[in-house]
């Protein structure tokens, strides 16, 4: 199986929070940005993969500032490490009110697993590293499973 770079699984997603998506006060719901950075990483681990993937876990969020109704929010993704089904992603989530300069909120790191047609895992490609900080990311990253393994929250 050929390898993949970073860059081709690289997505970026825009939404705009609507009155829909806001909480009482105004502000984007934790919830529907879970939602929106579950898509975002989905994307990158499918175009990894090639193939549809599933969720497995989402490492942590934290929600230390507040987006508002109005604002454009974008989620850039990529997957970071490989291993025979699953694949980590990692996405940034950026805000900003029309015209205004986008600020980095939170940074968030997801494990998917690829699936066959009957739901089975599915071998993946392995991530190509391009730069030297690719590669400290998928050792980082491989470092990071381990730890999931160890929790028992990754195949």
């Amino acid at each position: 199986m050929n390898g993949k770079t970073r860059s081709e699984s690289r997505s970026v997603m825009t939404e705009m929070v609507l009155p829909n998506d806001t909480n009482l006060i105004g502000n984007l719901l934790g919830g529907r940005l879970l939602h929106w950075i579950d898509i975002a990483g989905a994307l990158a681990a499918t175009r990894h993969a090639g193939r549809v993937v599933a969720t497995v876990c989402l490492d942590a969020v934290d929600f230390r500032v507040p987006i508002h109704m109005g604002d454009l929010v974008e989620l850039q993704s990529f997957v970071t490490w490989t291993g025979n089904t699953s694949m980590e992603t990692e996405v940034h989530v950026y805000a900003a009110a029309a015209g205004q300069e986008k600020r980095l909120i939170d940074t968030a790191r997801l494990v998917f697993v690829a699936v066959d047609d009957h739901g089975g895992k599915y071998p993946v490609p392995p991530l190509i590293s391009e730069t030297p900080e690719e590669s400290a990311d998928y050792s980082a990253g491989a470092e990071r499973q381990r730890l999931r393994k160890k929790r028992n929250i990754s195949e």
